[in-house]
């Protein structure tokens, strides 16, 4: 993968930017892959059934309202992820359990970490578009992620 900087200069009239809040978490930090998207509040049901499939290189962009009241991802979602092919996880919301999910193979990019677990009451929607960051991410979109942020194409570069 060329970095995201890099696709920038060559594409930019085809590229949307993620405004620059995510952190790093996961033990990868460069990842791309076509894009799954979940909406959900508070609720990491969808978020574990989706992780469950096989990922076949693709990155789950998970919109969880932005809110910081409670983790969407830990560190068993994200090995469920990396042991299933899954390249990556963005989550517009919290992960927890930083320290051991630098240790496993997943991209992952949060806004913060906080203790709290999700509740669990299987309620969202899946593949639809979802909007932050300043950009809207449709499914099969690509991303493509590294330090120096997050950009997203219709199709692959």
């Amino acid at each position: 993968m060329l970095p995201t900087a890099d696709l920038y200069d060559e594409y930019e009239e085809r590229l949307r930017v993620l405004a620059p809040m995510f952190r790093d978490y996961g033990g990868r930090s460069a990842f791309c892959g076509p894009v799954t998207t979940l909406k959900v509040h508070e609720d990491n049901s969808l978020v574990r059934s989706a992780l469950e499939e096989t990922g076949a290189g693709r990155v789950l962009v998970v919109d969880g309202g932005g809110s910081t009241r409670c983790a969407l991802v830990g560190d068993n979602l994200a090995l469920l992820g990396s042991q299933n092919g899954w390249a990556g996880i963005l989550v517009y919301g919290c992960i927890r359990d930083a320290a051991p999910i630098r240790e496993i193979d997943i991209g992952l990019k949060a806004l913060a970490t906080n203790p709290r677990k999700s509740i669990k009451k299987g309620e969202g929607e899946r593949d639809v578009n979802v909007r932050f960051a300043e950009v809207t991410i449709a499914p099969g979109d690509y991303l493509y992620a590294d330090e120096d942020g997050v950009v997203v194409s219709e199709r692959q570069l």
